[in-house]
């Protein structure tokens, strides 16, 4: 992995966490002070350009997202932490656009111009995840201290969604081999709850998709895929979902109701952010994680653990 310090850096929340995965945020920044790290929110950032944006104009899209990491450098931040997984996602695609593609280059360029503002160059800052972010500046070994097995009996099946690994060019720090990511089979999120006393299935879809683009367009598609995730999980002898992103986590819970609703096939499993799950497990309380912020109830499940 990065031999950057990971102790202090800028923090790039995107739209969702401020609306319907506010408890991701919430459980990220607590996860983070409790372990000693330092989030700095980018100052006036703006949104990453989402889903909708390079539906009609992709260089607009790598423009908003390189903006961002404009205010990071300017910020003096050669990182950028996005837990979001389409924040995450357009973030190092625009790093990649901006090396690879005149286009995007010259667009990028007049329109930072016309805006006011520095244009920014590839190369500068790089963009990382939670799961590097934790890994990296924390490190396994602490994580399972801190955390003393309170996860123990508790079964979980990760789910890493369908843009934490894909495309793989974007992500060249990935699949280099022992202690880096892997986009075939990712793990860190396995490593991380695992480190706290979880016990992780197997769990064949990890990243599948949740259907998450589809659930303005066609939400029958959206939740059968989403059926598809959460009885695959429970086939595997899963008790929770962990998510590591809030359109996933949302996708998930709406469409879990939507399908005992319309298909009649309902499911028992729980869903929680990993950040939520860590956080409990160091002694953190299921409110100050933003278990009550979620959806779906799990208290159930979480106080026969013992959290909570």
């Amino acid at each position: 992995m990065a031999d950057k310090d990971r102790k202090r850096v800028a923090y790039y929340p995107g739209c969702t966490l401020e609306g319907t995965g506010h408890a991701y945020n919430r459980s990220t920044k607590a996860v983070g002070k409790e372990l000693g790290l330092e989030l700095v929110e980018l100052k006036n950032w703006n949104c990453c350009g989402a889903m909708e944006v390079k539906n009609i104009d992709n260089q607009v899209q790598t423009y908003l997202s390189a903006r961002n990491l404009a205010i990071a450098e300017e910020m003096g931040f050669d990182t950028v932490m996005a837990p979001c997984n389409g924040c995450y996602h357009n973030l190092k695609k625009a790093e990649y656009d901006l090396e690879h593609n005149p286009t995007a280059i010259a667009a990028n360029q007049r329109i930072s111009q016309k805006a006011g503002h520095a244009t920014y160059h590839p190369g500068k800052v790089e963009t990382i995840h939670a799961l590097d972010w934790l890994i990296d500046a924390v490190g396994l070994d602490e994580m399972a201290r801190r955390a003393q097995g309170r996860l123990k009996g508790m079964k979980v099946a990760n789910y890493y969604g369908c843009m934490y690994t894909r495309p793989r060019h974007i992500f060249p720090e990935k699949d280099k081999g022992p202690g880096s990511e892997s986009t075939l089979k990712p793990h860190f999120m396995d490593d991380i709850l695992a480190a706290a006393g979880a016990e992780n299935v197997e769990f064949p879809l990890k990243t599948a998709c949740c259907g998450g683009a589809h659930a303005l367009s066609d939400s029958d598609i959206s939740t059968r895929l989403v059926l598809n995730i959460l009885e695959t999980a429970e086939a595997c002898g899963a008790e929770v979902i962990a998510t590591e992103c809030p359109t996933c986590h949302t996708g998930l819970e709406m469409h879990k109701v939507r399908a005992e609703k319309t298909l009649g096939r309902k499911t028992n499993i729980k869903i929680l952010y990993f950040t939520q799950l860590l956080g409990m497990a160091m002694g953190l309380s299921a409110k100050k994680v933003g278990v009550n912020e979620n959806y779906l109830d799990s208290s159930d499940l979480l106080k026969s653990k013992g959290l909570g």
